[in-house]
């Protein structure tokens, strides 16, 4: 039977410059619809597990267009309800060589940052689930949506679910003081923590010392140190963070470091020609997740979740449309890129 994963989180409308295009230069955008957990429920049909999606849309049509897309990829989307002013926009310029992306949001007063917690029924979503997901950019959108994650959290924790969050920081939301305070109460709930270096820092106050990923500087030891100290301050089960290269904004190096509080496993490091670079942390997550809900050992896991967000940069839009015999057979050492006929 397929695994039940439960996500929440903010979907948005994402108009995106095309051809690499500046806003300046646009005459049309590119239409589709992402957010961190809608990204991580869709591939996880993908892998052929059984995403649900949680949110709020506005019952009109732009509405029905975001459930409509996840609804292609096979998300259920039962519990998401309809209400509110509007769905959340994000404008993305995506850039190449030294010339770095920009997202410009427009998602105040978006119908999930007005939600009320007395909206779902979490006895209904969380039934027969096996996994609970979301990430720091939710409780970043309003206090309603703080409190409506911490509840979801709580419930789920109740049920003995397991539960992760993507600390995912986002400065154009919150202060760093507000998200240190937010998120320090959400991790007691949390079973399995991700991040990167930066969220880290931002969210939780852990840096890892002599690490510049705009200089393409990683220190391992330092993650380490940071890992060691989150898992004696909430008792994570598993740490996980994506480690980034920025030799620019067309050419990154990728890898992940995962913690199980004994042993560090540092996965292959994979040299990526961006195509699309949004929605890569959530492939991770997905494929992380994915791993660990089908009982692979924690390193077959972490290898899936690194080989699968790798393909993603590789493609357009949020969504990660590798499937699972592709990051299978990157795991297996495939990254010629040939021709498959």
């Amino acid at each position: 039977m397929p695994k039940k994963v439960v996500t929440l989180g903010e979907i948005m409308l994402r108009l995106s410059t095309p051809d690499f295009k500046r806003f300046v230069q646009a005459d049309s955008f590119d239409v589709t619809y992402g957010g961190g957990e809608a990204n991580v429920a869709a591939a996880i049909c993908n892998y052929g597990e059984n995403g649900v999606f949680v949110t709020k849309v506005p019952d009109n049509p732009i509405g029905q267009s975001a459930i409509n897309h996840l609804r292609r990829y096979g998300v259920n989307t039962q519990f998401i309800a309809r209400g509110g002013d509007r769905l959340g926009i994000y404008f993305l310029e995506t850039g190449a060589s030294m010339r770095a992306s920009q997202v410009v949001y427009d998602r105040a007063g978006a119908s999930i940052a007005e939600v009320d917690a007395s909206e779902f029924d979490w006895d209904k979503i969380f039934d027969g689930a096996d996994w609970f997901h979301t990430t720091g950019i939710t409780p970043a959108l309003s206090d309603k949506a703080a409190a409506l994650t911490e509840a979801a959290l709580k419930a789920a924790k109740a049920k003995g679910i397991t539960t992760s969050i993507d600390l995912n920081y986002r400065k154009k939301l919150w202060s760093k003081e507000k998200a240190r305070q937010i998120m320090t109460n959400l991790c007691q709930y949390v079973d399995v923590c991700i991040g990167n270096e930066e969220d880290a820092d931002t969210t939780l106050g852990f840096k890892a010392e002599g690490t510049d990923i705009t200089k393409g500087e990683l220190n391992l030891e330092g993650y380490k140190s940071v890992f060691q100290q989150m898992k004696e301050k909430f008792g994570f089960k598993y740490i996980a963070s994506t480690l980034r290269e920025s030799h620019s904004a067309s050419d990154n190096g990728w890898s992940a470091l995962v913690y199980d509080g004994n042993e560090f496993y540092h996965t292959r490091q994979y040299e990526v020609r961006i195509v699309d670079r949004v929605g890569s942390g959530d492939s991770f997550a997905s494929g992380f997740i994915y791993g660990l809900v089908t009982n692979m050992p924690l390193n077959q896991a972490a290898e899936f979740g690194v080989a699968a967000s790798a393909l993603k940069h590789t493609i357009p839009g949020d969504l990660n449309h590798a499937t699972r015999k592709e990051v299978m057979d990157l795991v297996k050492g495939d990254a010629s890129g040939r021709v498959q006929r």
